[in-house]
């Protein structure tokens, strides 16, 4: 958790982006985002330079040359704002966005190429430095804390459909599926990568052997991960996500998901967790045919649904989140997805959530699915289970009314409840 004294830093940090003409959390998240990478990239050319001494021998493949030492973060930290405002503005920017792939973090050395500084003034740019400074670095739960942090501050729904998921829902989520060291996980509608964070955190909590186990360490940190999204800006904001909870090249690309290019992606996870865009723009003519050949429709969540059970190896299990109509839904479209889920695959679990839950967002009333991909049925009974209340207020202030480490999965509670008696789901 992070203390009172750096959270209240960063909500007047956030104050002095709005007063500075920048009002969308997006950018703000965006602009820190960018110098965060900056300061990691001084980090790990501070630990090459110590290794080469160690071994007294001359630093190789450094990240900045000797020409470039003024563009390190412990140096221009130290200039005074309008010098550091113009070797930012004029050096640095440009010097991450020609960043060549091959080193370390090359995945988050490809979502900077884009990058562009709209910090308007240098005041507000030191107090930004100022306070990323402040942060301990190599405290991973304290850096990937303030990210969430500030993640939390996203308010506004984005375009295509895209909101925020509640971290204690995504937690539930992941607790009942419970990932194993060896899973692929995959987020095809990734966004801030909030699925992707939580699964290597429970992994680190329940799986230590991971960071003793050089294949397993491996694995961790380059294949276990997967995430795919459109929006630029949230792949550069996931994947520093990822960095800052200790993921040190995870797959996160640009991709539309329901697309024609999705084809190569075919039975190569163990493990879908996601929360896909409810009403989503579509464009119909560019949408894979083969989802199309599954269920013939315009809507969204049901063209993931048939996405998610072709990215699954069979055997492969996912827990998703739908909105009510795809649970009793009257069209041609809603009644064959069910028929699948329910016929050709298992269907394990049905949690309705309370309509408030996603808001400021939205309102919708939505649903749990959690379901192994088998090809051959298997769905004997599925256990329902109807959410009254999450722990926090269902209006728009979403005010806690329960302790943050209150809120989530109770293991006891969650084994007394798999003891009920289940109900046969038949929705078609």
């Amino acid at each position: 958790m992070i203390t009172g004294d750096l959270r209240s830093q960063v909500d007047r940090l956030w104050d002095a982006f709005w007063s500075g003409g920048i009002s969308n959390p997006l950018e703000v998240i965006e602009q820190i985002t960018y110098l965060l990478f900056i300061k990691r990239l001084d980090e790990l050319h501070t630990v090459q330079e110590a290794k080469a001494n160690r071994l007294k021998k001359p630093l190789e493949n450094g990240i900045f040359n000797s020409e470039q030492q003024a563009l390190r973060w412990s140096k221009f930290k130290n200039e005074a704002p309008a010098e550091m405002y113009k070797i930012v503005s004029e050096q640095v920017f440009p010097f991450i966005k020609e960043l060549k792939s091959g080193r370390e973090d090359s995945t988050y050395q490809h979502h900077m190429k884009d990058a562009r500084f709209t910090i308007p003034n240098a005041g507000l740019l030191a107090k930004v430095v100022d306070v990323i400074d402040k942060i301990p670095m190599e405290d991973r739960d304290t850096k990937g804390d303030l990210y969430e942090y500030m993640l939390s501050k996203i308010a506004t729904a984005g375009q295509n459909g895209q909101f925020r998921t509640p971290r204690h829902i995504i937690r539930l989520m992941v607790e009942m599926v419970a990932p194993k060291p060896t899973d692929i996980v995959c987020d095809p509608a990734c966004g801030t990568s909030g699925f992707l964070v939580a699964t290597g955190e429970y992994l680190r909590e329940h799986h230590p052997e991971i960071f003793t186990n050089d294949e397993l360490r491996r694995h961790f940190h380059e294949k276990l991960f997967n995430g795919f999204d459109f929006d630029s800006t949230m792949l550069r904001i996931g994947s520093m996500n990822m960095l800052l909870h200790g993921v040190e090249n995870p797959n996160i690309r640009y991709k539309d998901s329901l697309a024609e290019e999705h084809a190569g992606d075919e039975e190569q996870y163990t493990l879908v967790l996601a929360n896909p865009p409810f009403a989503g723009s579509l464009d119909y003519e560019n949408t894979a045919k083969d989802l199309q050949r599954i269920v013939k429709t315009k809507k969204t969540e049901l063209l993931f649904l048939a996405l998610f059970l072709r990215l699954l190896k069979p055997g492969g299990r996912a827990a998703v989140i739908v909105p009510e109509g795809v649970l009793f839904g009257s069209s041609t479209a809603h009644k064959t997805m069910r028929r699948i889920l329910v016929e050709e695959q298992k269907l394990d679990a049905v949690i309705s959530l309370p309509s408030g839950v996603f808001k400021p967002y939205a309102g919708v009333s939505t649903a749990i699915l959690v379901f192994t991909k088998t090809n051959s049925g298997g769905t004997d009974y599925v256990w329902f289970y109807d959410v009254q209340t999450d722990g926090m207020s269902l209006d728009d202030k979403r005010t806690e009314l329960l302790p943050t480490r209150n809120l989530g999965l109770c293991r006891e509670s969650h084994s007394r409840m798999m003891n009920f008696r289940r109900i046969i789901f038949l929705m078609f």
